[in-house]
């Protein structure tokens, strides 16, 4: 396919010029992409509101019509591209249904022929309106021994209809060519050369008279497998059949296939020439919006205007198959993440083994298709198997495992996360409900090198927009009670929600910065004991030195290490297993919101009320002890890990773009 497809020459300039073909006016018959146009008709609009009536649509007798492009060429899987293109056009209900030839994989002899007959036909009689064929070479060339002179003609013609013929629908007509007949004097069949792709005289004749029977037809449209007006290796014949049908006047359109890939050629004479790409044939998809893809023509005709629309397969969805369970199910299903455990483990080497299992429930009452793939953007990575299937009955869990590794000889930037790629299928009563492709990270943790205190101070760079350190809530482990949580910080901006450190998700604690306004949070019982200062006075460029305290009775927030707000409330400390965050906010699904922009340093969680009273002195660099759960003082970045100071292993990995640069950069 792909030599006949270079081979090709865009000829319809040279053949159809219409300067050559000289008909003018023609193109003035019928509209493209106009308004319908309306009318004002107070018997056909009814209220009982004083106000005039609105404009209605005509009254004409419209219609629409599908058209498939070629079957043949690929897969044998092309038949469920097919079927799909049914269960599509069946949700349009269109008057009919064209095709445009290569209807089976033919170029055998009469048994495996007729399979694959029987096979389209069974496929296409699921259509809810009629359907009507169009020969191809694939339809008609005969491979093998006893080839009969009309090869597959008399079985085509036998099963699937005429090798020309037409038809009329509402004051339209409808003809069908054939574009496969044999050298009269050879008897060859063969596109590719010029001798062989010329109309026969019995065919141009039963033409000729066929459009005299149309000639008071609103619309004529016209369809035969072979786009022979692209010229080379098909001649020069079509010459005079366009010529033929430009004299009738009310051609529209000639529909064609065989190239599998869709293209329009403009309108000439009146008469636009149109190419289908494929229905379920070979398609490499080359560049499919520009018409390499599986897809069908909707045509809509009206009076005095046609539309031509391509329907990818597929892209067609049925609304009464989406009931308010579906909806709900899958909405629920969506919501439903896999569970990845246990954390794995990097040494200082940054090699890794383990066998992780990704345990994933069907909380629905239909049955889901599950397909479970760890990938990477590391090639370091390794795993079996490479993908495990299966489908999961209403109500059940199942466990994906995974034996993975990784072979390196540094920890270093060049760690990139393992992830579990997820696609789930609802499996409905009468569809399949796909949804979107997913991915969750496998937890890591390395044995993360503590670096020695940096020549000159460094600080952490956040961006604003996807900038992030992550600490696992295991990792952080606060027993009920007081707290201090403290950084320093220096903005490039406020925006107008912004989360410092937190991990605040209708409960937990953390710090905002919004709009240059300082507050500290923490859930305590069923409420927030938020100390805020009342006023902007945050300015960007500055250090500041933010402290938030709970210890037991208030909650207190120092900057700089004056006290500007207390709150009195007690209660027992709500947690989740949200992340903690520096440099945003959390949500509810561990992801991170209202980034911070600017640098952030010294960050420590205490399980200790660090300070009391009116004031005290920052330290520029925090010491860790035994009340420390986390100590970040971002001298370095060790692969994907910020390495926490306090002992305790809780590094914090690293998203986005964060790096570390010296404290001083503005």
């Amino acid at each position: 396919m792909r030599h006949q497809l270079a081979a090709l020459v865009c000829g319809l300039g040279a053949l159809l010029a219409p300067a050559t073909l000289g008909h003018p006016g023609h193109d003035d018959a019928i509209t493209r992409g106009a308004s319908h146009g309306h009318e004002i008709d107070p018997a056909r609009f009814v209220t009982s509101r004083d106000t005039p009536a609105l404009p209605l649509p005509h009254e004409d007798d419209a219609f629409t019509f599908a058209i498939f492009g070629d079957r043949t060429g690929g897969p044998a899987d092309g038949v469920t591209v097919l079927a799909q293109a049914v269960r599509d056009v069946n949700q349009l209900e269109p008057d009919l249904v064209m095709t445009v030839g290569d209807l089976v994989e033919g170029y055998t002899r009469s048994a495996p022929w007729l399979e694959q007959m029987r096979e389209f036909k069974g496929i296409m009689d699921r259509l809810l309106c009629p359907w009507f064929p169009v020969a191809g070479n694939h339809d008609i060339y005969w491979r093998g021994e006893g080839r009969p002179a009309d090869e597959h003609e008399s079985e085509f013609e036998t099963h699937f209809g005429p090798l020309w013929y037409a038809f009329r629908h509402k004051d339209c007509w409808f003809i069908i060519l054939y574009s496969d007949e044999a050298n009269p004097e050879t008897g060859e069949r063969n596109f590719n050369k010029p001798e062989c792709q010329v109309m026969s005289p019995a065919q141009y004749a039963w033409l000729e008279d066929t459009l005299d029977r149309a000639a008071d037809a609103r619309h004529v449209f016209v369809f035969l497998h072979h786009p022979r007006w692209l010229g080379g290796h098909y001649g020069a014949d079509w010459v005079r059949v366009h010529r033929l049908l430009a004299a009738a006047g009310n051609v529209r359109a000639v529909f064609a296939g065989h190239i599998h890939r869709m293209r329009h050629d403009g309108v000439v004479d009146g008469i636009e020439y149109v190419t289908l790409a494929t229905t379920g044939g070979w398609q490499d998809g080359t560049v499919p919006e520009a018409g390499f893809l599986h897809h069908f023509h909707l045509v809509t005709v009206r009076h005095n205007q046609i539309a031509l629309a391509a329907v990818p397969v597929g892209g067609v969805m049925d609304v009464r198959a989406i009931t308010g369970r579906v909806s709900e199910e899958t909405t629920r299903l969506a919501g439903a993440p896999p569970l990845v455990q246990p954390r794995v483990f990097l040494d200082a080497s940054g090699d890794a083994a383990a066998t992780i299992e990704v345990v994933y429930g069907n909380p629905v009452t239909r049955p889901v298709e599950v397909t479970m793939s760890p990938t990477s953007a590391d090639s370091h990575w390794r795993w079996t198997p490479d993908h495990v299937h299966r489908v999961l009955a209403p109500g059940t869990t199942a466990t994906f495992r995974f034996d993975i590794r990784r072979d390196d000889d540094r920890l270093d930037d060049a760690v990139r996360p393992l992830e579990i790629e997820y696609l789930a299928e609802y499996l409905a009563e009468s569809a399949r409900f796909a949804l979107p492709a997913a991915r969750i990270e496998v937890d890591l943790t390395a044995d993360v090198t503590i670096p020695p205190p940096a020549t000159i101070d460094m600080a952490a760079s956040f961006d604003g927009r996807d900038d992030v350190l992550e600490i696992a809530s295991d990792l952080v482990p606060l027993p009920d009670g007081p707290l201090t949580l403290e950084c320093w910080f220096n903005a490039r901006r406020f925006g107008d929600r912004t989360g410092l450190v937190a991990k605040t998700e209708s409960s937990e604690y953390g710090f905002f910065v919004s709009g240059g306004v300082p507050s500290f949070s923490i859930m305590l019982g069923a409420r927030y004991a938020e100390a805020r200062a009342d006023h902007p006075m945050l300015e960007t460029g500055r250090w500041y030195h933010l402290a938030g305290v709970y210890d037991g009775s208030e909650t207190r927030l120092y900057l700089d290490g004056v006290r500007i707000a207390t709150v009195v409330q007690s209660g027992p400390r709500r947690t989740n297993t949200r992340p903690l965050l520096v440099g945003a906010d959390v949500d509810g699904r561990g992801r991170a919101t209202s980034h911070f922009d600017g640098l952030i340093d010294a960050v420590r969680v205490s399980s200790v009320a660090r300070y009391v009273g009116d004031r005290f002195v920052p330290m520029r660099r925090p010491d860790s002890d035994e009340s420390t759960a986390l100590l970040l003082n971002m001298d370095a970045i060790s692969g994907l890990w910020v390495a926490d100071g306090s002992g305790r292993g809780a590094h914090a990995t690293r998203r986005g773009g964060v790096t570390i640069v010296p404290r001083e950069t503005p």
